[in-house]
Formats: structure tokens, C-alpha cells, sequence
């Protein structure tokens, strides 16, 4: 199986009602958004969509609605983050028949497994759906690190097609390519190294910061695409105090407050998360706001 993704991918955000229901008319706004500014995919319910805070009859129904929202004009990618591989392997056919174009596949969450176990979850996801399948490593945040010898163990399930690497470490973008050759599409998955994995053979991004400055995102993957470094790294120093957001535990509510301050979504989150208060709230408008003032001069 081959797929064509390449670009900028953000993990969309699921935007709520002041009673913290899901604002589904809200969500498409965000979704159509990204897709009328160039985006070349979508996440539906990644980290930044907060899916472990939705019901399982909403995340069928957010799927349903991006599915609508973006009308097959980029792919919807939905996110797969469960408890258990039932549950994982469950939602993997209903987004099949909610017309999602491929799965992001996270390890089952809080369980830290073997990698037998790992590998185990990961194909019987894989065997629930035809849809092509991206893996999502990201050990700093799920305490379990999709290694070489997984994706060797994966590389006979044909639908297994892309690896989203979130591992602070580039040199495993090489290692990578130097073990499995071409078998995977690699996306860069951290945004605060997503230029260092574009560089070193990464055919896409999946972002968070994009959901506040899409524009910037797209000019500085064009840039290195195209090989003008100059411009990658003019773009680059300017979006780096927003791209560590990220990669702190905070990134959905500072993600979705930047959002906010740029007129694209609101800021409400769902407990456990609470939207941010004080010095680090202070913080991060201050970061919005200075990069908002300063845009870089892009060449596109």
C-alpha cells in the first residue's frame, strides 16, 4: 500500500461549548480553516484534540464532522488512543465507515508494554481496517518507545504505511532510514525538531502550532522542500518560542489559547486539563503576541 502523504498535517483541536459539549459547528469552523489555508492533511482527535477526553460516541461523531467539514478535498487522518486493543481495533472499523482517509495509532494508553505487546496492539489495529495507518512514537509522553525492531516485526502488515516520530532525539530520523530503507513514510511529529526532520528526510509535519499560524508553518515546509534554507531558518528562529510549546505537557491548552488570540478557536479545554491561569497563561499570550507582531517576510 502506498499513500501520498506529504506536507503539513495539524492536529486539529475539538473545540467545546461554554458547558464543555462538543461545539461540532465550531469544530468544522477550525477544520475548514486549516483546509482553506493550504494544510495538506488533517488530524482529527490527536493529542491536541484531546480524544482521551471525548466519549466514545463523540469521537465518532467528531470524526463524522471533519469527514463532512473537509469534503475530500485533503486527507482526514483520525486519531486511535485507547485503554485497551478492543476498544483501539473498534474504532479503527467505525472510522473506516465514517470515511476517514487513514488511522494515527498511538500504543494502548497508560499501559507501558513490551514490545511484543506493543507490536501485538499495533497489528491487530492494523488487521481492523484497511485504511493505511500511521504509527505515532512519542516516548516522552507515552513512556513507550516504537523502536527499529517493532517496525522491522510490522513491516509484512501492507497498511502499516507511515511513522510519525515525536522522539526529541533527530538521530533517529537516519537510523531509520538506514534500517528500513524506504518501507515507512516518515513525518516529523514534535514541531520544535520538525525542521530538523524535514531536513533529514521527513515528507511531512504533523503540527500543533499550526492551528494559530498556519501560514508560517506552510512557508517555512516550502522553504525546506525546496532547499532555501535561508528562508527555512529565518522562519524557524522566529516560530521556535511558540514550537517548544509543544513539547510541554501544557500544549493543548497553550495551543488552543494561541488559537484563541488569533481569532481561529476558543481556549476551552476539558478537565483534567483547565485552561491556563497566571504567570504561565501571561507567558504564553506574551509569546503569541510578540510573533504575531514580528511575521517574518515569506517567500512562497
Amino acid at each position: 500500500m502506498k499513500v501520498d502523504w506529504a506536507g503539513v498535517f495539524p492536529a486539529a483541536t475539538t473545540q467545546f461549548a461554554a458547558d464543555l459539549s462538543i461545539d461540532i459547528a465550531a469544530t468544522q469552523k477550525v477544520q475548514d480553516a486549516l483546509v482553506r489555508d493550504g494544510v495538506h492533511g488533517l488530524i482529527a482527535m490527536g493529542t491536541v484534540g484531546e480524544n482521551n477526553s471525548l466519549e466514545a460516541e463523540e469521537k465518532r461523531a467528531v470524526l463524522k464532522a471533519a469527514v463532512e467539514a473537509v469534503d475530500g478535498r485533503i486527507p482526514v487522518i483520525a486519531g486511535v488512543s485507547e485503554l485497551d486493543t478492543k476498544r483501539a481495533a473498534a474504532f479503527a472499523r467505525d472510522a473506516e465507515k465514517l470515511g476517514a482517509d487513514g488511522l494515527m495509532v498511538l500504543p494502548a494508553m497508560v499501559y507501558v508494554p513490551t514490545e511484543a505487546e506493543l507490536v501485538a496492539h499495533f497489528r491487530a489495529v492494523a488487521q481492523a481496517s484497511a485504511l493505511p495507518i500511521m504509527l505515532y512514537n512519542n516516548p516522552p509522553a507515552y513512556r513507550v518507545s516504537v523502536g527499529v525492531d517493532a517496525l522491522k516485526q510490522l513491516s509484512d502488515c501492507e497498511n502499516i504505511v507511515c511513522l510519525k516520530e515525536s522522539a526529541p532525539d533527530t538521530r533517529r530520523f537516519t537510523d531509520l532510514f538506514n534500517a528500513l530503507g524506504e518501507r515507512y513514510v516518515l513525518f516529523a511529529g514534535l514541531d520544535d525538531v520538525a525542521l530538523e526532520g524535514l531536513l533529514l528526510g521527513a515528507r511531512g509535519w504533523v503540527s500543533g502550532l499550526t492551528n494559530a499560524f498556519p501560514k508560517e508553518s506552510l512557508a517555512l515546509y516550502a522553504a525546506a522542500r525546496r532547499g532555501d534554507l535561508e528562508t527555512a531558518r529565518a522562519i524557524y528562529r522566529w516560530f521556535m518560542p511558540l514550537l517548544h510549546l509543544d513539547a510541554e505537557h501544557d500544549l493543548v491548552q497553550s495551543i488552543k489559547l494561541a488559537e484563541q488570540i488569533m481569532g481561529r478557536g476558543s481556549e476551552r479545554v476539558r478537565p483534567p486539563r483547565y485552561p491556563l491561569t497566571g504567570a504561565r497563561r501571561a507567558e504564553v499570550i506574551a509569546l503569541v503576541e510578540q510573533a504575531a507582531a514580528s511575521r517574518p517576510g515569506m517567500k512562497h
